[in-house]
């Protein structure tokens, strides 16, 4: 008996050593990974939403879940790979700058457990904004820092300032600037395939953990060559995202300006309340986007000139996803990691924004 005793110390101490790695692993973590309970106690199924951009960050996100980590540490460490990567030039570090070839950052994120949010708009300098508003999340009785305070409260947790723009998204803002006015002093530019804007989008990502938690996480760059200082919907709670730990999370990708107007985070998350499931949801707050849209911004048919997608959770792990148009997206629903294809409202592709 001694021997078995003995032996269960020796396996918690193990577990308890096995943590405190995982969470160093983890910058600022909302708590260190723990043991999850048996499958047949598991109150939802663990699932990993995100937009197409995301399928490394829903299979880093699940891997997260099931070995113990809270919620919002996995969204937050599965949408770094897109923030991190140069290649992506619509989120984090690559993204394409503002007009005036600035890279400005906005992320938001909510944590369903503590129901706590925090964000970070026009961010500069920092490559991270999602870790950032995690911070703001944890650290402070605020939600919302923008601007160069956002940045100095980054570099105060010790955040190293970068130059966030590469090679590639340079070219493009240069590429853009150059053909921006026929009448102005700079010459045309021809096309140059090195320069095409990349299709990818904002990262939105929304989980559950087995004990059937919630959090969801929004960060981009940005429409390309905005206006300096213009946020969108990413970094607004209840716009790019929103989670209630009682009923699921929701995010979003496309144009922001649409999305604000309904709140169309909260108001997904709000229809799976009232008892639609996820890709029901995601469809209708759409159609409310479509009741308020002005008409400057619809075809002679009708149709929206722009894009926008929403992607959703429930807390029993049940998912899915609507767009206006034809697209997919990326979840991970405990077997793999893969694209989906979304619903939509209409079938032909979206016209550019």
């Amino acid at each position: 008996m001694s021997d078995l005793l003995s032996r269960r110390k020796f396996l918690a101490s193990a577990a308890v050593g096995v943590a405190a790695t995982r969470a160093r692993d983890i910058p600022f973590p909302m708590r260190p990974p723990r043991p999850l309970p048996p499958q047949s106690r598991w109150a939802a199924k663990p699932v990993a939403v995100s937009s197409a951009n995301g399928l490394r960050a829903v299979q880093k996100a699940f891997d997260m879940l099931l070995q113990g980590a809270d919620t919002l540490d996995a969204v937050i460490e599965g949408v770094k790979i897109q923030e991190l990567d140069p290649n992506d030039d619509s989120v984090g570090y690559g993204g394409l700058p503002n007009a005036d070839g600035v890279v400005q950052l906005d992320a938001s994120c909510m944590h369903g457990p503590t129901k706590r949010a925090g964000a970070v708009g026009a961010l500069e300098g920092i490559k991270t904004p999602s870790e950032v508003a995690k911070l703001v999340l944890k650290y402070t009785n605020h939600i919302f820092l923008v601007g160069e305070g956002a940045k100095r409260f980054a570099l105060q947790y010790g955040f190293r300032e970068e130059d966030l723009l590469t090679e590639h998204s340079r070219e493009v803002w240069l590429h853009w600037r150059a053909n921006l006015n026929p009448d102005d002093d700079y010459l045309d530019v021809p096309e140059a395939q090195h320069m095409t804007v990349r299709p990818t989008g904002t990262i939105n990502c929304d989980a559950v953990t087995p004990q059937g938690d919630i959090s969801s996480v929004t960060t981009t760059s940005g429409l390309a060559f905005k206006i300096p200082g213009r946020v969108g919907d990413s970094p607004i709670i209840g716009a790019g995202q929103y989670t209630d730990n009682d009923i699921g999370a929701a995010g979003s990708t496309g144009r922001g300006e649409s999305n604000i107007k309904v709140c169309g985070g909260f108001l997904t998350v709000e229809l799976m309340r009232r008892g639609l499931k996820p890709t029901d949801a995601c469809l209708e707050t759409l159609k409310r986007v479509i009741q308020i849209t002005e008409p400057r911004l619809l075809g002679p048919d009708g149709k929206p000139k722009f894009n926008l997608n929403f992607y959703a959770v429930n807390k029993r792990g049940e998912f899915g996803a609507a767009s206006l148009y034809p697209g997919s997206y990326a979840a991970h629903d405990g077997r793999e990691a893969k694209l989906r294809d979304m619903a939509s409202l209409y079938e032909r592709p979206a016209a550019s924004r």
